[in-house]
């Protein structure tokens, strides 16, 4: 009787165990899943916010360029009224 009661019990221990390994498994890739949206839902936010705080350097330069264009060209009006009076 202990053998048949060993060869049912040693399975099922094993069995068990690889149950529980496998739903800790799960609940460790939800977790991350869940862990790594939002922490990219937190990056766009910071994202976002900075983008509406700070300009980038390449819009600094657009900016500097249309400015100086655009100062050029009162200038050049600016001499042109000033030579026909």
């Amino acid at each position: 009787m202990e053998i048949q009661l060993l060869q049912l019990l040693i399975p099922g221990v094993g069995l068990i165990s690889g149950l529980v390994a496998t739903y800790v498994s799960l609940q460790n890739r939800a977790l991350l899943a869940e862990v790594r949206r939002e922490l990219a839902e937190l990056e766009n936010r910071v994202i976002a916010k900075m983008n509406g705080t700070y300009v980038r350097q390449s819009e600094c330069i657009l900016r500097e360029a249309l400015v100086g264009e655009r100062l050029d060209a009162l200038i050049e009006t600016h001499k042109r009224n000033a030579a026909g009076d």
